[in-house]
């Protein structure tokens, strides 16, 4: 019976894909805060146990901490395995972490390896983790040939992008990340946005698998996209790449946005609270004209008179701030709100 092999992070991340499972010791709160990429959630102690051992700790001794800690991952571990990992074959190779790469990961770790699966272990756990996933998010941007999809809203940027990556180019698409299509509307429907360190997670996990020599296209977004905060390197960098410009007519803007955001007109409700947002920038009687339109079921000159009146003039006022490139930048036209189109400029861009 061997031990598992404790492996540093430099060689976690260089063999990441090569594993068979990537197994997150820790609390299910932890977890969901952030987690490396593709990884399991088998907390060896749930979020209740884990404050009350720490509460032992603190209140009486360490070594009480531990006898009762022992006892409680015993008990999970043997769940773990009967719920999680019960029909692994003999040759399974999980890679096993937790906060600091201490007792929990080693915990389950052993019994991994005791049962005769070849086990890893990341030395300093999540944190050498997060510490490798900033630099090297600091550090990747300036190699990479990114180019810029720019356009104002509804030219399609991100049905577009999503094209270029199922015809096999570089993608790092942003708001699929961050589960936001960036805007006051742009929360996604039955999804939440994550964590600020899931969101850098999603953003190492992309640009970890690019090719240097190939482009990488990317909408021109702001530096936030919802809640999450693009990071400064990739900003500065998308700020300073080449683009290309799509431009569409109003009326096909508005009918990619109505599919798009169909939500709004299945819900209004939901579209009416995230108007009043609006309130501060387009006064109250702006915001009721907006309401009215929709409560009529006037689609066509809401999605208009937002694009004229709120899209559209913020849009050219961040672009002529922050892509200085763009005004000169060549122009795709997107001539339809059909996947032909869509499909056509994609190439035209790849080309």
């Amino acid at each position: 019976m061997k031990d598992p092999q404790v492996i540093p992070i430099d060689e976690a991340v260089a063999r990441l894909d090569a594993f068979d499972a990537i197994v997150d010791a820790r609390s299910p709160s932890e977890f969901a805060e952030d987690h490396l990429p593709g990884a399991i959630s088998a907390p060896v102690l749930d979020d209740a146990e884990r404050a009350r051992v720490g509460t032992i700790h603190k209140q009486q001794s360490a070594f009480e901490a531990r006898r009762t800690g022992a006892a409680i991952v015993a008990r999970n571990v043997g769940a773990l395995i009967d719920r999680l990992f019960g029909d692994r074959p003999h040759d399974w190779r999980p890679l096993v972490y937790c906060w600091r790469g201490g007792n929990r990961s080693g915990a389950l770790a052993t019994v991994f390896a005791r049962i005769g699966w070849r086990t890893a272990v990341i030395e300093g756990g999540y944190r050498a983790f997060r510490r490798r996933a900033l630099e090297d998010i600091a550090r990747w941007p300036a190699g990479l040939r990114l180019h810029v999809l720019a356009g104002r809203t509804g030219t399609g940027k991100s049905l577009i992008l999503q094209q270029l990556a199922a015809d096999g180019a570089q993608v790092l698409d942003l708001e699929a990340i961050a589960c936001h299509r960036g805007s006051v509307l742009g929360l996604m429907p039955q999804s939440q946005q994550p964590s600020q360190k899931g969101f850098e997670t999603g953003l190492w996990d992309g640009m970890r698998r690019f090719d240097p020599a190939r482009p990488v296209f990317v909408e021109s977004e702001s530096r936030r996209v919802g809640r999450c905060h693009v990071p400064d390197a990739l900003i500065a960098a998308m700020r300073a790449a080449p683009c290309t410009r799509i431009e569409a007519s109003v009326p096909v803007r508005a009918a990619l946005l109505l599919r798009e955001y169909r939500h709004f007109t299945a819900d209004p409700a939901l579209l009416y609270e995230r108007l009043e947002r609006l309130v501060p920038l387009h006064g109250q009687r702006q915001v009721e004209q907006w309401r009215a339109m929709a409560a009529a079921g006037q689609w066509e000159a809401f999605v208009e008179s937002m694009l004229a009146l709120h899209y559209d003039p913020a849009y050219d006022r961040s672009m002529k701030r922050n892509y200085l490139q763009v005004d000169d930048a060549p122009v795709v036209e997107l001539g339809a709100a059909d996947t032909r189109a869509v499909t056509e400029a994609a190439r035209r861009i790849a080309a």
